[in-house]
């Protein structure tokens, strides 16, 4: 959430960043909320001091002996004044904080403006596509020859775009996540922690997918609790308000399945495991100390990186421009893996500053070097995605024979396996 100083004070400043979002809000109805608000704590303020002016005065008129009726009418009157402009106050500040909900985080100066994906810039690239002396078959079919999954008895159990992993497949999705908690958690610094996979509104609202995404989510009306779109939820909600005791920065990693009800329009990229309605993450969560969240953003994406450097994969990382960001983040780069059989790139990884806009919601608060409470930096990236990694490994290292050979660092994690076939 935005402090409602800065609306206030850098109004022109907001309205740029939300055309530079390609987003409508009612910016004029937030400032006149605002507005009436403050003139109303202002009037407030006003009656109380005069409420006890006259509670001094009916005091002094009662020990001189003289009539209090006027005094104590006036009293009464200036009572239910200001418990009608106390009640108004409140509920200007529910309609305020309602509205603020829906204003999305300010870009940072250095995402590029543009209206979609395509406006996006590759930062970098590592490896080049394989090159096959056969035609590549998609993961899918290779799948299905190594009994890796099973779509239909999936479908039929539960509905289209929820996987079902069998034999091999179910231990390479065990496996992958296996290894990105080791290195996250041995080499990277971060600690592991397994949370919920459900959460309450509460919680979504902090981190910013409520109310925007509510129709994109799975919900469980008589609980109030939401399947997990992401672990980036339990886990920045660790904290939820809390002043942070522990010192900054704080690193946290964290397995666990992701729901999320859009999946892609009907027809597009639906087929297998590239959109599905169910997948596993593992996500890296970070509470830094403003002054570094941009150094620690870099260092996000760089342990990211790591994991598909050690599996062998060619991936690209692009910068995120302002009308494809999310609507928590501040800055964005998305990684992507090269799927052969797919002639494309698929998004395996997002890595986001959100500067203060999620603790803000959350009321996550640490003690600044001079002892003062303050607002945390959060951050929060894919370490990575599956089963979109899934595809990329058994594209990427298919045979001719239709076997795929298996990336050295995951073998131990398969029991020794160096081949599926």
């Amino acid at each position: 959430m935005l402090d409602i100083k800065i609306i206030r004070e850098r109004e022109e400043d907001v309205r740029r960043a939300l055309a530079a979002r390609c987003v409508e809000v009612d910016l004029d109805g937030v400032l006149a909320l605002d507005r009436e608000r403050r003139a109303l704590l202002s009037d407030v303020e006003a009656l109380k001091n005069r409420r006890n002016v006259v509670s001094k005065q009916l005091g002094e008129l009662k020990r001189a002996g003289q009539d209090i009726s006027a005094a104590q009418k006036d009293m009464r009157a200036l009572g239910d004044e200001v418990t009608a402009k106390d009640g108004r106050v409140r509920e200007l500040e529910q309609k305020l904080q309602e509205a603020m909900l829906f204003i999305p985080n300010m870009p940072h100066s250095s995402v590029p403006v543009g209206k979609s994906a395509a406006d996006n810039q590759v930062v970098r690239q590592h490896g080049e596509p394989k090159a096959f002396d056969f035609e590549p078959l998609p993961h899918w079919t290779l799948g299905a020859k190594l009994k890796m999954f099973d779509f239909e008895r999936a479908a039929r159990m539960t509905g289209a775009g929820f996987p079902l992993f069998t034999g091999r497949g179910a231990l390479l999705e065990r496996a992958l996540i296996s290894f990105m908690l080791d290195v996250h958690t041995r080499e990277h610094g971060y600690t592991e922690i397994s949370p919920p996979f459900v959460c309450n509104s509460a919680s979504m609202r902090g981190t910013g997918q409520l109310p925007k995404l509510a129709e994109e989510m799975y919900f469980i009306p008589a609980d109030d609790l939401y399947l997990i779109p992401t672990a980036e939820v339990p886990v920045t909600n660790l904290y939820r308000d809390e002043i942070i005791r522990d010192p900054l920065p704080i690193y946290l990693t964290a397995y666990t399945p992701c729901f999320r009800r859009e999946a892609g329009a009907a027809g597009k990229d639906t087929r297998g495991l590239i959109r599905v309605h169910q997948f596993d993450k593992v996500e890296m969560v970070k509470f830094v100390e403003p002054e570094t969240s941009y150094d620690e953003l870099e260092k996000l994406v760089a342990n990211a990186e790591d994991i598909l450097q050690r599996l062998g994969l060619t991936y690209r990382v692009l910068q995120l421009c302002t009308g494809d960001m999310s609507f928590s983040a501040a800055k964005c780069y998305d990684i992507e893996l090269w799927a052969p059989a797919q002639k494309g790139w698929l998004e395996v990884s997002s890595c986001s500053n959100f500067e203060d806009f999620q603790a803000r919601r959350a009321q996550i608060r640490y003690r600044n070097k001079d002892g003062k409470t303050a607002y945390v930096h959060t951050l929060n990236g894919s370490g990575v995605a599956l089963a979109r990694l899934v595809v990329a490994i058994m594209e990427n290292y298919q045979q001719a024979d239709g076997s795929i050979e298996l990336p050295e660092v995951i073998r131990p994690y398969m029991n020794g396996l160096a081949r599926i076939e």
